[in-house]
């Protein structure tokens, strides 16, 4: 599994419905309104790096009220919860 953490800058007044259409997106396990130098933070789960393309570059980028977003590829996860079973559907 490939975690991509997704910072989203958005405009103030579609907050919500940014954060509601990026959760809405094939590829998005969740979003997160924070306070901070970013308006929300997307995680993007994928089996392969080449499908964080499709999600973020094809659609999470697209999502009218966004600004601006910065991209960041977690190496590993540090965790007491067991994240690759949590998300794991039988695929592969």
């Amino acid at each position: 599994m490939i975690t991509a953490i997704v910072l989203i800058h958005a405009e103030t007044a579609h907050i919500p419905e940014v954060a509601e259409a990026v959760a809405d997106l094939d590829g998005v396990s969740e979003v997160y309104s924070v306070a901070g130098d970013a308006d929300l933070i997307a995680m993007v789960r994928v089996q392969r790096h080449e499908d964080l393309d499709g999600v973020i570059a094809g659609r999470l980028n697209k999502v009218e009220g966004i600004v601006d977003t910065s991209t960041h590829i977690a190496f590993r996860a540090y965790s007491h919860h067991d994240l690759d079973a949590a998300f794991n559907i039988g695929l592969g």
